[in-house]
């Protein structure tokens, strides 16, 4: 049986356990289980630490896994990013006192604190700069300048107001973009690439959406530019042979402005369907 780390808690966990179940896996039902088998599809989750999951599938305990990609580069295990999996989306930056630092090379020979030293030593022995120290926090890294334990953060931002309310303003490059990835201990397990196929079904399925509407066919080559799908569009013939149906594949983001363009070229009975799963 394929053995797949899922995180047990945090940010990563709910939307992780959400995906797998979109992709017809099926999850423990108690959330203190550690441990749940699901024979139908071969597979067999472990729960765990989403900060341990990298360490699990590297050391070839566990085939693959579901995690951060700050925490699998943090990590320093042999595991891969296989794919990214579109959610949990993070940006590490550094910041200071507001005044301080203005670029990267202010960070020589001061105390960085952070929650991911590995991943933060990495960026700084690869552009050159060596801290005085990098200080390991599990939490609140804004609060360390302010406590005296560090002189600059580097740590998750997102709208950065957090980092404004404990004084310090965000400079230099930005050290990760990061996001949930399914990683892997490079196993070759028929049953692996299935799990990697019916995900990015998921994603598919979550990013478009099938739309059908009738057009005239002296329109039709305009119609099918404003959505012209993967490939090409379907095209069927109509009782009324001055008319064609058309069903096509669209970004779900797009969907009413595809639809007013249609609409404006002459299609009628538009209609928007949702895509519950997809193999491409």
């Amino acid at each position: 049986m394929l053995r797949i780390a899922v995180p047990n808690k945090g940010s990563l966990a709910e939307t992780a356990a959400q995906m797998l179940w979109e992709a017809g896996y099926t999850g423990r039902r108690d959330p203190r289980d550690l441990h749940t088998a699901d024979p139908r599809n071969g597979v067999e989750f472990f729960y765990l630490r989403p900060r341990d999951i990298a360490t699990y599938v590297g050391s070839g305990a566990l085939d693959v896994g579901i995690t951060g990609r700050d925490l699998l580069l943090d990590s320093g295990s042999d595991a891969a990013e296989i794919a990214p999996l579109g959610f949990g989306d993070s940006t590490f930056r550094f910041a200071g006192p507001a005044g301080a630092f203005s670029q990267l090379a202010d960070l020589e020979g001061v105390r960085v604190a952070t929650s991911y030293p590995g991943l933060v030593g990495d960026f700084l022995a690869g552009h050159g700069v060596t801290p005085a120290k990098l200080v390991k926090l599990d939490g609140a890294v804004e609060s360390a300048v302010r406590l005296g334990v560090a002189d600059a953060v580097a740590d998750v931002v997102s709208t950065g107001s957090t980092l404004r309310q404990a004084g310090l303003e965000i400079f230099g490059p930005v050290i990760l973009d990061s996001e949930a990835v399914l990683i892997g201990s490079g196993v070759d397990k028929p049953s692996a690439a299935t799990l990697l196929r019916r995900l990015q079904g998921v994603l598919v399925a979550r990013q478009y959406v099938l739309l059908d509407y009738d057009i005239p066919v002296e329109h039709l080559e305009r119609a099918t530019a404003a959505a012209p799908g993967f490939e090409s569009p379907t095209v069927s013939p109509l009782q009324d042979p001055e008319w064609v149906a058309v069903r096509v594949m669209i970004p779900r983001i797009d969907m009413n402005h595809v639809m007013d363009e249609l609409y404006s070229l002459g299609a009628r009975a538009i209609l928007v369907s949702a895509i519950h799963a997809a193999r491409l």
